[in-house]
């Protein structure tokens, strides 16, 4: 037997490989299929069932192409009647992959169709749990997500997560390994841990939703507490988890097409398309293409797009470093944005070449702006998330979070000069992207954000100031 987690650091995302005896089961596929395929046929092998904890909201799983390609059967929980032929495994099902067997538990909660897969080794003995997002290291699923009917609400739905876990997971040995679908920074959990595998015991001493003495109402309201808004693609990657997609292959293919500077203008002015730069943030900000948006590769890049670009169907255009074209176009198909039209050819070089007109961002170090930071010469806006800002930021710092800064536009001055910064400087320049292709353009991004700031002898508080929005 053997069992390799597959993760996704973008995503914090964990797909699963388990081979016994030449025949394979694959548990939440990421979209592109052809790793998958190249390391059956390197193991001889086959894949017998493509297994889906539920409908996943943050990512496009594979499970429609992987099906198509490899003629294994999808097999998910009860309740999910998805658009496509599947096996609906009831409660207790057993599968058997050569010598083991994989008995689906249904544990609804986060979705009503979540389902947990218990791998049972060749002797019968529990082995493992592949928990969807029934149960992350440290937390559990947000009970918030589900494509619910309107007479069950979020505490409903912790309710039924709260039974799901005391029923079926915790009576389970401490020794059974767990291996969630996520890791910390998924936006499906709040409290998630750096690790990505541990056992079921150690997470009955270390997971808060696992005590043993805590009620059920204590259960939804420490769940239910504290829950951001979910980012507005999710609902349309559970539609495309649920009903289909377009083949990965085909949106590479028409996404990768080669724009000349000329081409990629009359493009981007007559199929209203969002100009999207990837490259590194200092790249941006010495020079871009005027109304272009930056959201790079370097960092989370596919969370950022799902949380800032409303529309999955949005025609996209890229600038991207040259040779990361195709890497790119992959990554935005993974949470669904399949709308990539071409890319611009040779990069941003191109376009300088052409002598095309570039925007800039003004950006100054910590050390060049500390006194007048201190001074309060301008309005500072902090775009770190809700917990980094209240542990610690500026004195009178305004919090405009970044995944909200969309809806907060009015806040930003118009005829007065104001610092932006983040925690290191990636998501600043994101946020001054977009404000500038707003036409608000006097701003000043604090290059190396919070952590350069304090570094630099800047006044800061763990106060939450009144202009926190």
């Amino acid at each position: 037997m053997q069992i390799e987690q597959i993760y996704t650091g973008c995503l914090a995302q964990g797909a699963y490989y388990i081979e016994s005896q030449g025949e394979v089961a694959i548990i939440d596929p990421l979209r592109e299929v052809q790793p998958y395929l190249d390391r059956v046929s390197r193991d001889k092998a086959k894949i017998k069932y493509i297994f889906e904890t539920h409908f996943h909201a943050d990512f496009v799983s594979g499970h429609v192409t992987l099906s198509k390609e490899s003629g294994a059967p999808i097999v998910f929980g009860p309740n999910a009647n998805p658009s496509f032929d599947t096996i609906s495994a009831v409660d207790g099902q057993e599968f058997k992959v050569g010598a083991i067997t994989i008995v689906a538990l249904h544990t609804p909660g986060h979705t009503m169709e979540s389902t947990t897969y218990l791998l049972r080794d060749a002797s019968g003995k529990d082995h493992a749990i592949f928990s969807g997002d029934t149960l992350f290291l440290g937390d559990v699923g947000r009970p918030d997500l589900a494509q619910k009917a309107a007479d069950i609400t979020q505490e409903d739905l912790a309710g039924i997560l709260y039974d799901s876990l005391r029923t079926k997971i915790m009576p389970l040995a401490d020794d059974v390994i767990v291996y969630p679908a996520h890791g910390a920074g998924s936006a499906c959990g709040k409290n998630m841990m750096k690790e990505t595998v541990d056992t079921l015991g150690n997470q009955k001493k270390m997971n808060y939703a696992l005590r043993a003495d805590m009620t059920k109402e204590e259960f939804i309201k420490e769940v239910t507490d504290g829950l951001a808004p979910p980012p507005k693609y999710f609902p349309l990657n559970v539609k495309m988890n649920k009903e289909g997609y377009e083949d990965i292959a085909d949106v590479i293919d028409r996404g990768t097409t080669a724009l000349s500077a000329d081409a990629f203008e009359d493009a981007a002015n007559s199929l209203g398309a969002l100009v999207l730069d990837v490259r590194h943030q200092s790249e941006f900000v010495k020079g871009h293409i005027p109304r272009s948006i930056f959201i790079g590769l370097n960092g989370d890049f596919a969370p950022w797009v799902g949380a800032l670009i409303a529309d999955v169907k949005q025609p996209i255009l890229l600038v991207t470093p040259v040779g990361k074209e195709e890497e790119t176009i992959t990554r935005l198909s993974r949470v669904g944005f399949d709308g990539t039209l071409g890319y611009l050819k040779d990069g941003f070089d191109a376009w300088v070449k052409a002598q095309k007109e570039i925007d800039t961002i003004t950006s100054q170090t910590a050390e060049e702006v500390r006194s007048k930071v201190d001074a309060k010469e301008h309005p500072v806006f902090d775009v770190r998330k809700d917990g980094e800002f209240q542990s610690e930021h500026l004195t009178d710092a305004t919090h405009t979070s970044l995944n909200t800064l969309n809806e907060h536009l009015g806040v930003f001055p118009k005829d007065q000069t104001f610092f932006v910064h983040c925690a290191g400087g990636y998501r600043s320049v994101i946020a001054a992207s977009i404000l500038k292709s707003r036409g608000i353009h006097n701003l000043i991004d604090i290059a190396g954000g919070f952590g350069a700031l304090k570094k630099a002898g800047a006044e800061v508080t763990d106060y939450v100031c009144p202009t926190t929005i």
